[in-house]
């Protein structure tokens, strides 16, 4: 009997092993989309310019949250850090540089969103954004994902070139 116990544990533990092996079912890397699922911060939101110089779009440091929900499901909130406060304690009641430097300074929008596995393209389907004119667009953007940084690029708002984003994930 030990010896038979003995075997059919050797025997589940083999297959345990064999399970979570690369290359196994079990033990193969998540998909682009399974590993971008979660809370991102972000690191940098910059224009580059076809000379290769680099501005930044929300400041040195921006801020803000990227967040991908296994649904497809998305929200984005980016902010320049030490936007101004307003001197009126009401935002309802902003002077027209205190609104100025919000708009400028931020953007949010919110959505769903797909992965393109084989492309390594994201697609947003913008439901609404604090910039009107991309409610209800669709904005498909070249991304990269290696370890807790993730990246993509898209046509720069302003100026031409191309804005990048960095983000880590949230820990």
């Amino acid at each position: 009997m030990k010896r038979s116990a003995m075997l059919a544990a050797t025997t589940l533990s083999l297959l345990f092993a064999a399970t979570t092996l690369p290359g196994s079912a079990a033990g193969q890397q998540k998909s682009l989309a399974e590993r971008l699922i979660g809370t991102w911060t972000y690191v940098a939101v910059d224009t580059v310019r076809p000379d290769g110089s680099r501005v930044p779009l929300y400041g040195p440091n921006p801020q803000g949250v990227a967040m991908f929900d296994g649904n497809g499901h998305y929200q984005l909130l980016t902010s320049r850090a030490g936007l101004p406060k307003f001197a009126s304690n009401d935002r309802m009641q902003g002077t027209a540089d205190e609104y100025k430097a919000v708009v400028q300074g931020s953007i949010a929008h919110f959505g769903r969103y797909t992965v393109d596995e084989t492309g390594k393209t994201i697609t947003f389907e913008i439901e609404t954004s604090t910039f009107p004119n991309w409610n209800g667009t669709v904005q498909k953007r070249p991304f990269s994902l290696e370890g807790d940084e993730l990246r993509w690029r898209t046509p720069a708002s302003s100026g031409g070139g191309i804005a990048e984003v960095v983000l880590k994930r949230a820990k």
